[in-house]
């Protein structure tokens, strides 16, 4: 248990030291991992069973070629597109947040910098590093969850229109 309180100091330590906007990165990156979670667990379960489910509705239509089927057959197509890419601007929306909440901490901790040379000239050197390490801390922050989204928001994306086609694929007119 000792090991959990030194994992939670040292979360503590690197927080305050990064000031308030990491904890709104750390904020922004944790709505992006649920969202990317939930996504996952939705392209293992829910999905499979909505196109099982929907492939199975339409073969068992007795006519397919009809100007109403084929309406029919595109709005079950973009029901299941709607389903599969819920989300997804989300995150890639908290994904190009994560380097800009960065970038604010960047010139807060800047800012930080400059007040302490403007109180103490540029003498007091360990002022200064408090307000460099809550300039730095906060883009690589930023940097490290915006690429550890990227990849995945481009899987999952890729993902989504590749099961949209294959279920476009097998929903066939004839019959």
């Amino acid at each position: 248990m000792l090991w959990l309180a030194d994992a939670i100091e040292a979360i503590r330590d690197f927080m305050n030291l990064g000031g308030p906007v990491l904890r709104a990165i750390a904020v922004t990156i944790f709505l992006m991992w649920v969202l990317i979670v939930e996504r996952i667990l939705f392209f293992r379960s829910t999905m499979k069973k909505m196109s099982r489910d929907i492939h199975d509705q339409w073969e068992s239509r007795p006519e397919r070629q009809s100007w109403n089927a084929k309406q029919i057959r595109e709005l079950m197509i973009s029901r299941f597109n709607e389903a599969s890419t819920k989300g997804i601007n989300v995150i890639q929306t908290l994904v190009a947040l994560c380097p800009l909440l960065g970038l604010l901490g960047t010139v807060t901790g800047m800012i930080s910098v400059f007040q302490v040379m403007a109180v103490s000239g540029s003498g007091n050197v360990r002022a200064m590093a408090a307000g460099v390490s809550q300039a730095t801390v906060p883009t690589m922050a930023g940097m490290v969850g915006a690429l550890s989204g990227v990849l995945l928001i481009t899987l999952l994306s890729r993902r989504a229109a590749h099961e949209v086609e294959f279920l476009e694929d097998s929903l066939t007119m004839d019959h």
